[in-house]
């Protein structure tokens, strides 16, 4: 649930690890986001299917966190399970490009990632442009 969370929300690992059941709102079907380092608060609304699952997942279990574990096990189940040799932020990298892909609203993603500067943001944008310009350069 956690993986499939953070490829839904653009989250950063602590962010994830720092939700609370009760920032499920189950009437939007959204999670609230504590920002860290620079980030803002954000509510991120969640694919029905996915918060269903994410609210049966979080009754399952006593507990006040949502995923109760620590960053240091987090990091030791990724790199155990992951799928390709990147860090766990590759997910909010793949969140906000496939995000921008779609909208080509550079603001929205700076909202979803809970940037306070969009310069932040630009990252993602010119990672897809030099991405489509290299496409149409060689093919």
């Amino acid at each position: 649930m956690l993986l499939l969370l953070a490829l839904k929300t653009g989250a950063r690992a602590q962010e994830l690890l720092n939700i609370r059941k009760i920032d499920l709102n189950s009437n939007e079907e959204t999670v609230f986001i504590r920002g860290i380092k620079n980030s803002r608060d954000r509510e991120i609304p969640i694919p029905t299917k996915i918060y269903r699952k994410l609210n049966d997942y979080s009754e399952s279990f006593d507990g006040k966190m949502l995923f109760p574990i620590t960053y240091s096990r987090l990091v030791q189940i990724w790199q155990h399970y992951r799928p390709v040799q990147k860090k766990f932020h590759a997910l909010r990298h793949t969140f906000a490009v496939n995000l921008y892909k779609k909208t080509k609203d550079i603001r929205l993603v700076q909202l979803a990632l809970g940037h306070c500067n969009v310069m932040n943001t630009m990252i993602y944008a010119d990672f897809v442009y030099s991405q489509q310009e290299l496409r149409r350069l060689i093919l």
